[in-house]
């Protein structure tokens, strides 16, 4: 199958690299983009104090450093980026701000660039697990009016 743009969502996971794989073996795009999404400290440590019931600390991110986490996104891009050239896609890196959830950005990201397909790992959840949290590619699938490949875990 051959496209105009193809969009990866890359987190660095294993699931993620097999999605890659998967989009080297299957797909041909003109251009490719790998896109890991990323959530600033600041936000992640206001949610995760709140999860535990605990007040969050009154703590501002330092505006002269680069936030750890955007660092942290840029070194798994660049994995992704040289995972889909190894792959033999032609593609670009992108790391993009998650302002809500990650598969809000994903599918946003796609409607920005004109995707014509989604590419994505799942961490495969099922029963209970998957009642209890849907997956970010379960989301991407059903809040994306574009083709999503999911690509399920190896055994």
């Amino acid at each position: 199958m051959s496209c105009d743009v193809m969009l990866i969502a890359y987190d660095g996971s294993d699931n993620a690299r097999s999605a890659v794989d998967y989009a080297g073996r299957f797909l041909q795009a003109k251009r490719a983009i790998v896109l890991t999404a990323w959530e600033p400290m600041v936000r992640q440590a206001a949610r995760m104090s709140g999860l535990s019931g605990v007040m969050a600390p009154e703590w501002l991110p330092d505006e002269q450093t680069e936030d750890i986490a955007l660092a942290d996104a840029k070194v798994t891009n660049s994995e992704g980026l040289e995972l889909a050239v190894r792959a033999g896609i032609n593609a670009d890196g992108r790391c993009e701000e998650s302002h809500s959830a990650i598969w809000t950005t994903i599918v946003e990201t796609a409607d920005e660039v004109n995707a014509d397909i989604i590419v994505t790992g799942t961490r495969g959840r099922t029963g209970l697990r998957s009642l209890l949290q849907s997956s970010c590619a379960d989301l991407v699938l059903k809040h994306s009016h574009r083709p999503v490949l999911i690509v399920p875990p190896g055994r």
